[in-house]
């Protein structure tokens, strides 16, 4: 019989599952400082960098995890194969679109898809899933349409990236709860499924002479990088969500954007108007009429 864990063993769990939640969400946030450090360079260029090197940096994690019986067993897999290839387009457009976004000045308009996203994926599932809603999710949902309408009734034009980032990642999300795969070990697959077409991308820029990847040691090593900033953030999740309630990290998912927002108004100084001003307070008001009735529905049917 084994022993209960101490109530420190609890309690270091928990402050160490925060700690890694904070490090992944921060993480997170802070990522358009860098892409915007890849200057004029092209966001497809940049995306084929960041699927070859995450593909390099994620094998080498499983290789030393001593997790190579995983990728092999997947491997013999043709429908999850297929489905990861699946998921692996819609990251490599979702990932595509928020690096353009960022390099082309609309870092508020990307945070708005990432606040967005939460509310989609509660949509698909009504719609796809068949998942019914409550009350406190219907009127999420609709306080984040009208904010959407009221958007594009002010400024007259459709935050398109904001929508495609929600949906393509809603998506994604959607199409891998069918996949009994780990995170880590999915994610390998889906790089490695691009990794071949990124690779003849980087190689032509290199024998055209129109890629950047030798230009400087400074950006040769920031096309590098581009696989640690991609990895480490989801290991820190992946231990986060091992050690902390998924209530906590529901809550805790709103740091990445709001530290996206904060980045885009304060940082690179990008308008923030009234519209704006009423969409975003739309859809805080959703998310937190959706996250406190879930909470409290969890804790009553636990009660």
């Amino acid at each position: 019989m084994n022993p209960k864990p101490s109530l420190g063993s609890v309690s270091f769990r928990r402050e160490s599952g925060l700690i890694y939640a904070l490090l992944a969400y921060t993480a997170w946030g802070l990522l358009p400082i860098y892409w915007k450090a890849f200057g004029s360079v092209s966001s497809i260029e940049v995306l084929s960098h960041r699927f070859f090197w995450s593909a390099v940096f994620l094998i080498s994690v499983l290789v030393a995890q001593d997790r190579r019986a995983e990728l092999q067993a997947i491997g013999r897999s043709p429908r999850t194969l297929g489905i990861l290839l699946i998921t692996a387009l819609l990251l490599a457009f979702n990932w595509g679109l928020y690096i353009y976004g960022v390099n082309s000045d609309r870092v508020v308009e990307t945070s708005l898809g990432y606040f967005i996203n939460p509310l989609v994926s509660v949509l698909l599932g009504f719609v796809v899933l068949k998942e019914r809603l409550h009350w406190g999710q219907q009127l999420a949902v609709a306080l984040a349409t009208l904010g959407v309408i009221y958007f594009i009734w002010q400024l007259g034009t459709v935050p398109w990236i904001a929508l495609f980032l929600a949906f393509s990642f809603a998506l994604y999300g959607l199409v891998r709860k069918i996949v009994p795969v780990s995170p880590v070990v999915g994610l390998t697959i889906e790089a490695l499924w691009v990794a071949p077409a990124a690779i003849l991308f980087i190689s032509f820029g290199d024998v055209t002479g129109t890629g950047h990847f030798s230009d400087s040691l400074g950006l040769m090593l920031l096309f590098m990088g581009c696989g640690i900033v991609t990895s480490f953030p989801l290991l820190w999740f992946n231990n986060a969500a091992k050690r902390l309630q998924l209530s906590t990290l529901g809550f805790m998912q709103y740091l990445a954007p709001s530290l996206q927002l904060l980045l885009g108004v304060f940082l690179y100084r990008e308008p923030f108007t009234p519209a704006h001003a009423v969409t975003f307070g739309c859809i805080w008001l959703a998310l937190l009429i959706y996250s406190t009735t879930s909470w409290l529905r969890t804790r009553t049917q636990r009660i």
